[in-house]
């Protein structure tokens, strides 16, 4: 199975933050047997331990969170429409007009807002809030849509999986499950040195399940196995466009949240170039990702991120390379090898 199918598989399934449970499920049955322990602790996080061919002189943790952006549902008006919340960073121009699935049994639901016809030419020329948006889900009712749906149930973008040219594809959730698809094609190879995997929760709302782990496992070296914004579009100045497809992993220097360990930087590109893995940096300090827990939890530890650069993030149709996925592995397992002896 190549990384590419593996995120498919997990792309199928559905997890806003708190709501993690298909995701770690599907890893624990592709990770038995490939590994010493998987354990799930209090926060929810699946903590990995695979031995290498050789003790690591330095503990080595690498972390990619379960959990996407999505949904939550609040309220149910008298007329059956759902009232919701973001789970994460959602941005209202992706927002309206998507499929949606709601709930435990998936009932397909549509976020709908006012239609152009009726707005306002001042309405016109801003987008709709969230807080103005409703999901329909055809009933007619507040009684028939409570039959199905409940006030704090998830709600995620639908979609499937879809091939685009001869390497790139388009799918939901990537942010992060083309990350965890790595963590799992790696965990199932032999690796030259012990390490620990964390597959962690609630990422999108505040890294608390990454907080838990540093303080569980404390590690000298942590690496955030990430997507990160790909702005490599018509009409974005070059030195906005933050990295770009089918160029490799992004080997970030800092972001919002982090400046990451400048020898870890260096030793990272310098490993990359000697294996002759293609590599780009992130462009702009935006965006940030648990590598922030990491470094300042417990008694701190020297942090790295390495991502796939990804179009139309937290949307329903982010747009990556599969081979920047399949380098992206490759990066990682020198990675261990660079700093694991």
């Amino acid at each position: 199975m190549t990384i590419y199918e593996r995120y498919q598989d997990m792309a199928a399934l559905r997890g806003i933050s708190g709501c993690e449970d298909q995701v770690r499920e599907y890893i624990l049955g592709a990770v038995e047997g490939f590994c010493e322990s998987a354990e799930t602790d209090p926060m929810g996080n699946l903590i990995v331990h695979k031995k290498g061919l050789h003790p690591t002189a330095h503990k080595v943790l690498l972390s990619a969170h379960m959990d996407e952006v999505g949904f939550i549902i609040t309220y149910i008006e008298d007329s059956g429409m759902l009232r919701f919340s973001a789970v994460g960073g959602i941005l209202p121009p992706v927002t309206a007009g998507r499929m949606v699935e709601v709930g435990p049994n998936r009932i397909p639901g549509v976020i709908g807002c006012k239609p152009i016809h009726v707005l306002t030419p001042e309405e016109k020329e801003k987008y709709t809030p969230l807080s103005e948006m409703l999901i329909d889900i055809g009933a007619s009712s507040k009684e028939e849509a409570a039959k199905m749906v409940t006030p704090g149930d998830q709600a995620t973008f639908m979609g499937s999986c879809t091939d685009l040219g001869e390497d790139c594809f388009c799918g939901r959730a990537a942010d992060d499950r083309a990350g965890c698809a790595m963590l799992i094609e790696l965990i199932r190879r032999p690796l030259p040195y012990d390490c620990t995997f964390v597959f962690s929760v609630q990422e999108e709302t505040g890294c608390a399940g990454a907080k838990a782990a540093a303080f569980s496992q404390r590690p000298e070296i942590a690496i955030a196995v990430e997507c990160t914004s790909a702005s490599d579009l018509a009409g974005v100045p070059g030195h906005k466009t933050v990295c770009a497809l089918n160029k490799g992993p992004v080997i970030s220097f800092m972001d919002k949240g982090t400046i990451y360990d400048r020898q870890l930087y260096r030793d990272a590109c310098a490993a990359a170039d000697k294996a002759g893995i293609p590599w780009q940096t992130k462009e702009l300090v935006a965006g940030g990702n648990e590598s922030r827990s990491y470094q300042a939890g417990a008694a701190g530890a020297k942090v790295l991120a390495v991502s796939t650069p990804t179009r139309y993030i937290h949307s329903a149709s982010c747009v990556a390379s599969k081979k920047d996925l399949e380098d992206g592995a490759k990066l990682l397992e020198v990675l261990i090898e660079t700093f694991g002896g």
